[in-house]
């Protein structure tokens, strides 16, 4: 999750669907505690390929044990040493990552085309989230040109990243809240060399992995059905 976007695929559904004409319901909330980076992998790829028109969109909340993660054309060399945590090869754009305990990953399971969003648009709303949960707790995030995520005085604080199949997207953002932020040194984090990462416990902002991740889907929700 570093701000990239990977894309395949036409729409491979046939005729049009004058269903995608209605406004869409809310995206199903799915609290799904800790989950093994692979499984929750594997169940966005398979809840991607089945789903038909009517599917509703869904929103994930969960945390993985610790992983790297590096995207579809993601470089190994920006992973900087072995430290015994695992690297996972993602079909999703972009470099490195690292998720662990204490951050909050949404995976976000839209069908961008009934909702009328563009990609760029998405990516937007995702920042805006992050940026309005921290301005409730008076911390100023803001976005970075050409580096997609949030970023509280130049550390970044959320990391994203897409992927888009048949015009629905999987994989989302990852927050960091209370965690041990020491597996970030041993990697070029997003492919930046040197880039600095917080967390929102360092910020003065108190919530628990899985408070912060209802708090950013319920802004996200807020701005998507705005």
């Amino acid at each position: 999750m570093n701000g990239e976007l990977a894309a395949s695929g036409g729409d491979a559904r046939g005729a049009p669907d004058v269903s995608r004409f209605a406004l869409p319901e809310s995206p199903v909330l799915r609290r799904m505690g800790v989950t093994e980076y692979a499984a929750a992998y594997d169940a966005m790829r398979a809840f991607t390929a089945r789903r038909t028109a009517d599917t509703p969109d869904e929103l994930w909340l969960l945390e993985h044990p610790p992983v790297y993660t590096l995207g579809q054309a993601g470089k190994p060399e920006h992973v900087l040493r072995d430290n015994g945590i695992p690297v996972v090869r993602a079909d999703r754009g972009g470099q490195v990552t690292y998720h662990g305990p204490g951050q909050a990953v949404v995976y976000v399971l839209l069908d961008l085309r009934r909702r009328g969003l563009t990609v760029k648009r998405l990516v937007w709303l995702l920042e805006q989230a992050v940026i309005d949960l921290l301005a409730g707790h008076g911390v100023a995030g803001a976005r970075r040109a050409g580096a997609p995520g949030v970023y509280v005085e130049g550390a970044k604080v959320a990391a994203l990243g897409l992927r888009v199949r048949g015009g629905c997207t999987y994989h989302g953002l990852a927050l960091n809240v209370n965690m041990d932020l020491a597996p970030f040194r041993d990697i070029n984090p997003c492919g930046y060399q040197g880039l600095s990462v917080t967390q929102l416990v360092e910020l003065g902002v108190a919530l628990a992995p899985d408070a912060a991740a209802a708090a950013f889907a319920e802004r996200l929700l807020a701005r998507l059905e705005g």
